[in-house]
């Protein structure tokens, strides 16, 4: 049986986004994506921007563009998709994860 477990892939709009907060930005900026115990329910995703990879970082490129997740985070974003979005209540990145069986209300939240 084949494994198909994928890394997080990143949408064009995130890829976007990322490129106008660098805009302004004398260093690029990387988007660093991690999953830490806690939240409401269980697990909580860390957003944050992060000027240099780790060595052990898994590092997601496009258009110079640079999205981090940490090999400790790695296996619970398999095949999830980080993606951007703009709604009434804000815009914001989102993580879009097929393992999660559960999140709450606030989107940052989950458990498997």
């Amino acid at each position: 049986m084949m494994d198909l477990t994928l890394p997080p892939k990143v949408s064009d709009r995130a890829y976007a986004r990322l490129a106008e907060i660098n805009e302004d930005q004398t260093a690029p900026q990387a988007l660093r994506i991690a999953v830490e115990g806690g939240g409401c329910s269980g697990f909580q995703y860390e957003i944050k921007l992060d000027a240099e990879p780790a060595p052990d970082d898994l590092v997601l490129e496009k258009d110079g563009q640079r999205v981090l997740v940490d090999s400790v985070s790695l296996p619970f974003l398999t095949n999830a998709v980080i993606d951007y979005t703009q709604e009434l209540i804000g815009a914001r990145f989102v993580i879009e994860n097929p393992n999660a069986t559960s999140s709450c209300g606030c989107g940052t939240s989950f458990s498997l």
